[in-house]
This record gives C-alpha cells, structure tokens and sequence, in this order.
C-alpha cells in the first residue's frame, strides 16, 4: 500500500512539474507615454500576476492561449491573447486607450427646504463605481502568498504536496524573481520622486533615459535599496557619486566601442 501511494505522489509530481514548465517568462512594456506606472498585468489563465515599472515594463510566466488583462484606473480594460509568435520572441508590446470617466448627472428636484442636512438626505444618486466595475483586479483582503520552505514542504510526518510541486515545479523560485523586481522597481520609483532627475544629470552626468538602468545597476552592486528605506542619505549619495563615476565610464566605453 506504502509503495502505491508513493508511486503515485511521484506520477503526481512529475505531472505537475510539467505543467508548469509549459509556461516561459516574457518581457513586456506599456508604450503609453503617460501613467504607465502601477498597471495591474493578470494571466486570466494561470491566475498569476504582477504590476508594470516605473517605465510601464513587466514580466509575467505565460504559455500559449493564455489571456492577459490589463488593468487601470487611467486606461480602458484590454486583454491580449498569447500567441505562439509573442512567446518566440519573448516580448510584448501593449497599448492601451485611455479611459474617460464622466459623473453622472445630479438632478435636484423642486422639493427643496433650505436645509442642507435634510436637502443631502432627500438626493439620490447612483451607487458609487468601485474597481470590480472597470475590471481591475482590486485588492480583496488575501495575504501575499507564502513561500513555504523545501523541507517543511518535504517533512516526512506531513508532506505539503501543493508547496513541494512549486518548489519542483520552479514555481516558488519564479515569484521569488517577480517580488524582488518589483521592489526593485518600487525602490528606483521612489528614488527618482525623491531626487528628480535632473540632479542625477546635473550631479553624476546620469542622462535622463539611462537613469532607470543606473539606479538598478547601483542596487545590484551596492546596499543602495536598504539604505534608502531606512533613510541613510548621506551614504545613498556615496553610493551614488561611487557608481556614478564607474557608470559613466561603462557607458562611454560602450558609446566607444559602437561607433568603432
């Protein structure tokens, strides 16, 4: 019976680790050039989510057939089908139209006292809109999924099969990837809000499209995204003029080099 049951936790792994195999991680990028921050980007799908950069760009685990929703306060609801060309190249290009919100007209009618606090109360109006009305994938009070560790997945008196499959299945290491480029990207947000721009081009000759690229070369190579969440500033532009005068110096070699 033992030999059953563990013959078929291992048919059931293995089928699960292909499933999810099936699906590949595209790049993507919404080429709006306003309010692409913040877009909610769902496989319909899968279930899988995730939101665009600072620059609109995202990445998101999809397979052909997949359906992708794209979601905003500032855009009409799109979705796009995954076709077998869009996983070839890996890359996905959205645009998306701008959504035009008119009130609803108020009517007061001729019963009126001259008290506002018993005129408010006689007025009616529509029920107020809320996200699940535009088709934005809101918030509904879930937690953040947990990554349960390998070996409380694997322990032998309790086996967590669903969290052993995503530890197998890649699962558990892709939104591992996912959440740390988004706080990453989160991170180069609020850096750039907090210094602008122009410093960085007046302060370390950081052009202005290549911004985006410094500051995630600066939290790959330094402790710039925890000093700056704990608001040590004095070592935030250390790290700056440090990496910004090897930044510069890349990027010049490479400017060399393409017109060799």
């Amino acid at each position: 019976m033992k030999k059953n049951n563990l013959l078929l936790l291992v048919f059931c792994i293995i089928l699960i680790a292909e499933c999810v195999a099936q699906r590949e991680q595209i790049q993507g990028a919404i080429s709006n050039k306003t309010d692409v921050e913040g877009i909610h980007v769902m496989n319909l799908t899968s279930r899988y989510n995730t939101i665009t950069g600072v620059h609109g760009n995202f990445s998101i685990a999809v397979k052909e057939q997949d359906t992708l929703l794209f979601s905003s306060v500032n855009y009409v609801p799109k979705k796009v089908a995954i076709s077998a060309e869009i996983i070839e190249k890996s890359i996905l290009i959205v645009i998306l139209d701008e959504l035009v919100n008119e009130l609803d007209e108020v009517v007061l009618g001729p019963n009126l006292t001259g008290n506002l606090e018993s005129d408010l109360k006689s007025i009616k109006t529509k029920k107020q809109i809320n996200f699940y009305d535009v088709g934005i994938p809101g918030f509904r009070g879930e937690p953040e999924e947990k990554i349960v560790p390998l070996f409380v997945a694997a322990f032998p008196t309790q086996v967590d099969l669903e969290a052993l499959y995503k530890h197998i299945g890649g699962y558990y290491k892709k939104l591992k990837i996912r959440r740390k480029w988004e706080g990453q990207n989160n991170t180069v947000a609020k850096v750039i809000n907090y210094y602008t721009s122009a410093f960085f081009e007046e302060a370390y000759n950081i052009p202005e499209d290549r911004l985006y690229d410094f500051l995630l070369f600066c939290m790959e190579t330094s402790l710039l995204e925890r000093d700056f969440k704990k608001e040590n500033y004095v070592l935030v532009l250390n790290i700056f003029e440090e990496k910004g005068i090897e930044y510069t110096k890349r990027l010049q070699e490479t400017k060399t080099k393409e017109k060799e």
